[in-house]
């Protein structure tokens, strides 16, 4: 089977890791799989190398100066749709991995299939029409946890397979390994670098709950003074200048002041992930939590927001908070306190979460919609 998945970009983002990852597994079970992405600015290529038994095709994007968002979402769907159109996109099976990317598959053939990851809410008109487009006109939906296909069938009576992400568990695993030598050296060079820490991955962003944190460390820093926040993450194609200024802003008049990392390298961030005393996840909306999971991977105490999906998907095997003050209470039992009994729990729930069994689901999945 020939498959084409497609996604909006090659920085690590949630998607772009599900794409990848997914990607290679259906590789890995002889299919016959290309990814599609935009190559933005002077990107040479994924985050990442990718399997070579899977053909990457990316198609180059200029930036633009003071471009808005929602011209460049325009320009974003009409290049990514041009390049499309002009190969012919004959694959068995199309597969949007975002709105973007199953806007532009929409132009140029109908049976397309989409997973929603998350559902979104948006105030650009162009982000908003390209939001209800990609949930409406797919032919076939996939999401990753049972919470996002309850909101799809009940905001917009859309039933969805349920296929949960996979996690690269044995990568977060390794470098959390307390007889490896290697890994010991690596997560110590973390820590005289950053000390003791609570991180986050993701980028500064409103659905990253990142004001939130910001409170909660204030409050748990009274109590834990020794303890930095660490921000990992690049900015995403949305434009989240104004938030970020604000939440940093905020985070001066505290006396937060977290450590911004940027994006971290593919090979670094199993690393700082191990060497973290606690790993934050306050997000306001998710799919599947997939970098809470690869803390959990990594034998790191996980705190997330209280919310049904994560609920869904972390059981007993981390700590929830609603608010900013419970969030910083979460954290400083978590640093007090490590549970052995949780982490091992955690790391077990990690991995059963095989990219090998996600593929087995899609593949199972595209073969019974084509023959269908």
């Amino acid at each position: 089977m020939k498959i084409s998945l497609l996604t909006y970009s090659t920085k690590p983002r949630g998607g772009v890791v599900h794409t990848l990852a997914l990607a290679e597994a259906l590789a890995a079970l002889g299919q016959e799989v290309e990814v599609w992405s935009l190559r933005r600015g002077g990107d040479a290529g994924f985050f990442r190398p990718v399997d070579p038994a899977v053909r990457v095709r990316l198609v180059p994007f200029e930036d633009r100066a003071d471009e808005d968002v929602g011209p460049r979402i325009v320009r974003s769907i009409a290049e990514l749709a041009a390049a499309l159109r002009a190969d012919g996109l004959t694959a068995d099976v199309v597969h949007a991995q975002d709105c973007l990317s199953a806007n532009a598959a929409l132009t140029v053939r109908a049976d397309v299939l989409r997973t929603v990851h998350h559902i979104d809410q948006f105030s650009t008109p162009e982000l908003v029409a390209c939001h209800e487009k990609a949930l409406r006109e797919p032919k076939r939906h996939v999401c990753v946890s049972e919470a996002v296909a309850a909101e799809l069938s009940a905001g917009w009576g859309i039933r969805a397979q349920v296929i949960p992400n996979g996690v690269a568990a044995d990568r977060f695993a390794a470098a959390a390994d307390p007889d490896d030598p290697v890994a010991a050296l690596r997560r110590a060079g973390w820590r005289r670098k950053l000390g003791r820490y609570v991180l986050a991955v993701g980028g500064i962003e409103p659905r990253k709950g990142t004001a939130d944190l910001i409170e909660a460390m204030a409050e748990l820093r009274a109590v834990a003074p020794d303890v930095t926040l660490v921000l990992a993450g690049g900015d995403t194609l949305f434009d989240y200048r104004g938030y970020r200024d604000q939440v940093l802003a905020r985070a001066a008049e505290l006396a937060v002041d977290p450590v911004l990392l940027g994006p971290v390298e593919h090979d670094e961030l199993p690393a700082l992930m191990a060497a973290a005393s606690v790993f934050a996840f306050p997000s306001t909306k998710e799919g599947f939590g997939l970098a809470a999971m690869e803390a959990l991977a990594a034998r790191v105490p996980v705190v997330l927001r209280d919310l049904p999906v994560l609920r869904e998907v972390f059981g007993s095997s981390a700590q929830f908070a609603a608010s900013p003050s419970a969030l910083a209470d979460a954290l400083s039992v978590a640093l007090a306190s490590p549970d052995p009994a949780r982490a091992s729990a955690g790391a077990t729930l990690a991995r059963r979460h095989t990219w090998s069994a996600a593929a087995e689901a899609h593949l199972s999945l595209y073969r019974g919609w084509r023959i269908g």
